[in-house]
């Protein structure tokens, strides 16, 4: 394909948006993607789906590459005499079927007689390419349930795709996510924003509006980091009084400030957890911190505080 799109033989471009820009723009020079849009006007080809165009280019590439993996592995090209000495040698193929974002894609993925080969383009037992699982996240992100996605991508794709491998995609999501909020956190920040947002929260079939509780820790480079989200259905000091005891557990030992509202009893319950901090509350807690310096100038000494206490 590379010698066909005017490139020397084995001399491909670097992988990148640059490269496929180029390889675009050379098929339209030749007119290749005016006669395959002719076609799809004219109804004689689809362009995703069984059968698609876009499936059937996807199924070429691959099992082009992973035929190159193989001839790797093994050492020498198909039909080269001097393979015939070699102790392992290509043995046909195994079927299987890839769901991709633009459809499901028939391979045919070569094998060795020793079984040592292990494919990287497409791993043993990948079922799915990864650009599908992040196209059902977002949908479930979206708000559409399993047996909506279900429906979506058997319309829109023809990839037809079990309610158990769909919810398995999204509870690895949910598995991530329960990591990153019990992650271990630094023992100092200076500064740390508590604040609650109402947000439109898709709950089974109804949309509530529900308080999303934000934990910003501001580093001592003055990098802010979101240290956790929590949702609940109301803002409360005593929900507050919860977060501030789960942050001490996860490592935080010592804050200067703690910007925050003024919810009855919230100032109490951050002294009671941090009792050398400052609470501040004003509506300076809404503001972006543009006075925080950039990295190479200590945070504490340029807003007038000095670093006075260890963690």
């Amino acid at each position: 394909m590379a010698a066909e799109l005017g490139h020397p033989q084995g001399v491909t471009s670097p992988p990148g948006p640059g490269s496929a820009r180029q390889a675009i723009n050379e098929m339209i020079d030749a007119g290749l993607l005016d006669a395959l849009m002719d076609r799809v006007d004219a109804g004689e080809l689809t362009l995703t789906g069984q059968g698609g165009f876009l499936p059937e280019m996807v199924k070429a590439v691959l099992e082009r590459g992973l035929a190159a993996e193989l001839t790797g592995h093994l050492g020498y090209e198909r039909g080269d005499p001097a393979g015939r000495g070699w102790p392992n040698s290509r043995n046909g193929s195994t079927p299987k079927t890839l769901a991709t974002e633009v459809g499901d894609v028939p391979l045919d993925t070569p094998r060795d007689r020793a079984g040592s080969f292990e494919p990287r383009l497409v791993p043993k037992g990948t079922r799915r390419a990864g650009g599908l699982d992040d196209m059902i996240v977002s949908l479930y992100a979206g708000g559409m349930t399993v047996r909506d996605i279900q429906h979506h991508l058997a319309r829109t794709l023809g990839t037809e795709l079990s309610h158990e491998t769909i919810s398995n995609i999204t509870d690895a999501v949910l598995e991530e996510v329960k990591a990153w909020q019990t992650r271990p956190l630094e023992e100092l920040y200076p500064i740390i924003y508590l604040d609650a947002l109402v947000v439109k929260v898709r709950d089974g079939h109804q949309v509530r509006n529900k308080a999303a509780h934000i934990a910003v820790g501001v580093d001592l480079d003055g990098i802010k980091h979101v240290l956790g989200i929590w949702v609940q259905a109301s803002e409360g000091a005593k929900f507050w009084a919860g977060v501030c005891a789960e942050l001490r557990n996860r490592g935080i030992r010592d804050v200067l400030i703690v910007c925050c509202d003024g919810l009855t009893g919230f100032p109490e319950a951050i002294e009671a957890t941090w009792p050398h901090s400052i609470v501040q509350t004003c509506t300076v807690h809404y503001a972006d911190l543009r006075i925080m310096p950039r990295s190479g100038r200590d945070p504490l000494q340029a807003n007038g505080f000095e670093l006075a206490r260890s963690a």
